[in-house]
């Protein structure tokens, strides 16, 4: 018996000895997200596991273990979508939610068609894991029971309800916000009504539109799959958020939803190109970092708020790094160096850079404080209202609105937040909680896909919920009966009680 024991050791330990095969799903072409992927990538090559990456950035040198399998097709789609990120933000809210549902649909679509995609697929591979992002792309979840293997998600930012419903994680609208509202977790009761009612215009739109759509895209490139597209959508083993609950607020995860926020971020500052590090060390009142993310380009702004960027840092003594897409600024002024390109994270490690104008991304904000950073945001769409909403909260930054960017706005803005020292106290503190972990959030992030790998998908940790349908879940069914049951007594009352009048007035 003892010697069967140790074989069944040795045997469950092979695996992590000659290492896993897993297939990583990154369908969009934003790099940040792309960047967060890779760091998870190349942390599991690095423990000794063989990595495929579908995405559209394959990496310029090859790396041992990790294959690339490129993406030309999806580049044209989303590049069209990122063309009307400045009209979509005019949009209202409500409207804007089919436009990016259906960016996510068009993603999801032009992945799967992808000729190299189609050939994986009709390879007789095997995976020990499919690790998927988590962006508005369902019907990619399929790879994971075509390759017979544990699904494991992705999410390049926060839990939302796309992350949610997968290991059925509790949203207690009371405190959670939407990921789309700019609001904290200390919502007044106009904000939680706000919160409440774009959560169901949500949900309704789902369920009523996108889902099906993505059900068909699921049933066309995946026809052998068994799994119900909705079953199958919770049923993932695991999901990582890029989040940390020192950057945002506590709120209840299930226990497969694994914070890891920070993975990419640089432990160490590597040195900066030559022109940028003198640039840098030549400020005696500082540098101000400027970027919009790889979604916006700043060259594509229109020209009157172009024009009020320009104003303001031209009468600003700091110096200012300027990420703009192109290699000419017309009117620039002497203390601006533009680039198509920086490093963001070694930047914002220099002790010299004082402020980050930033679009409020997540990972923007999360290197920001981990580097001890304040953010100035100019938030344009998704997630970026909600981020800003917790920096002012927090107090390590403020947010200016792009419809309402003037110079006169941003500079008080500017001015406030350099000028008060406060903010700078507050995202170091908010850094050194950060680092203030007992592993490096990749290393977390490695260990829970080698631990769901092992556990063959880790059943034991997948929540009662997800087998509940939404009337069980919120107990309506329990509800329907009790108050049917309050009403049917109260009838009887009022019914005894008319029969007992009626009988007095006989009597009488």
């Amino acid at each position: 018996m003892q010697l069967l024991y140790l074989c069944t050791l040795l045997l469950a330990s092979l695996g992590h000895v000659f290492g896993y095969s897993y297939l990583m799903v990154m369908p969009t072409t934003a790099k940040s997200h792309f960047y967060v992927g890779q760091a998870l990538a190349k942390g599991l090559v690095a423990a000794g596991h063989e990595v495929t990456v579908l995405s559209a950035f394959p990496q310029r040198k090859p790396i041992k273990n990790l294959l690339d399998v490129p993406l030309p097709g999806i580049i044209p789609i989303m590049d069209a979508h990122k063309a009307r990120i400045l009209e979509n933000a005019k949009k209202p809210l409500i409207k804007r939610l089919p436009t990016f549902h259906g960016m996510g649909l068009d993603i999801t679509r032009a992945l799967l068609e992808e000729p190299a995609v189609q050939t994986l697929l009709k390879e007789n591979r095997t995976y020990d894991a499919v690790i998927c992002e988590v962006f508005i792309n369902e019907a990619h979840f399929g790879f994971a029971e075509h390759f017979n293997a544990p699904l494991i998600g992705l999410s390049t930012f926060g839990a939302s309800s796309w992350t949610t419903d997968m290991v059925g994680t509790p949203s207690p609208l009371s405190y959670v916000p939407n990921v789309m509202l700019q609001f904290s977790d200390r919502m007044s009761f106009w904000e939680r009504t706000h919160n409440f009612l774009y959560s169901a215009y949500e949900f309704a739109y789902q369920r009523l539109f996108y889902l099906p759509r993505q059900e068909q895209l699921y049933r066309k490139f995946f026809p052998n799959n068994k799994q119900d597209f909705y079953k199958m959508r919770g049923n993932a083993s695991l999901v990582l958020l890029n989040n940390h609950v020192s950057l945002s607020f506590p709120r209840p995860y299930a226990p497969n939803m694994i914070e890891v926020g920070g993975m990419h971020v640089q432990r160490q500052r590597k040195p900066l190109p030559q022109d940028i590090e003198e640039f840098i060390n030549g400020a005696k009142d500082g540098v101000i970092y400027f970027s919009m993310g790889s979604n916006l380009r700043s060259a594509d702004l229109p020209k009157p708020k172009r024009d009020a960027l320009i104003a303001t840092f031209r009468g600003l003594k700091q110096r200012v790094l300027w990420k703009f897409e192109d290699k000419n600024l017309p009117d620039k002024p002497e203390n601006v160096f533009i680039s198509t390109w920086f490093p963001q994270d070694d930047v914002l490690a220099h002790e010299n850079v004082k402020l980050f104008i930033t679009h409020g991304g997540l990972l923007s904000t999360t290197e920001s404080i981990y580097h001890g950073t304040p953010v100035l945001g100019i938030p344009m769409f998704g997630d970026q209202f909600m981020n800003m909403a917790r920096a002012e909260q927090s107090g390590y930054g403020a947010a200016v609105r792009f419809d309402q960017l003037t110079a006169e706005k941003l500079r008080s803005a500017i001015d406030k937040i350099i000028g008060d020292p406060s903010y700078t106290i507050q995202v170091r503190a908010m850094s050194e909680r950060f680092r203030d972990q007992h592993e490096t959030p990749l290393e977390r992030a490695v260990y829970w896909v080698e631990h769901v790998t092992r556990q063959k998908g880790a059943k034991y940790l997948r929540s009662a919920s997800q087998d509940l349908s939404f009337i069980q879940y919120n107990n309506l069914d329990v509800l329907a009966l009790i108050f049917g049951g309050l009403i049917l007594t109260l009838l009887t009352i009022i019914g005894l009680l008319v029969f007992i009048v009626k009988c007095i007035k006989n009597k009488k």
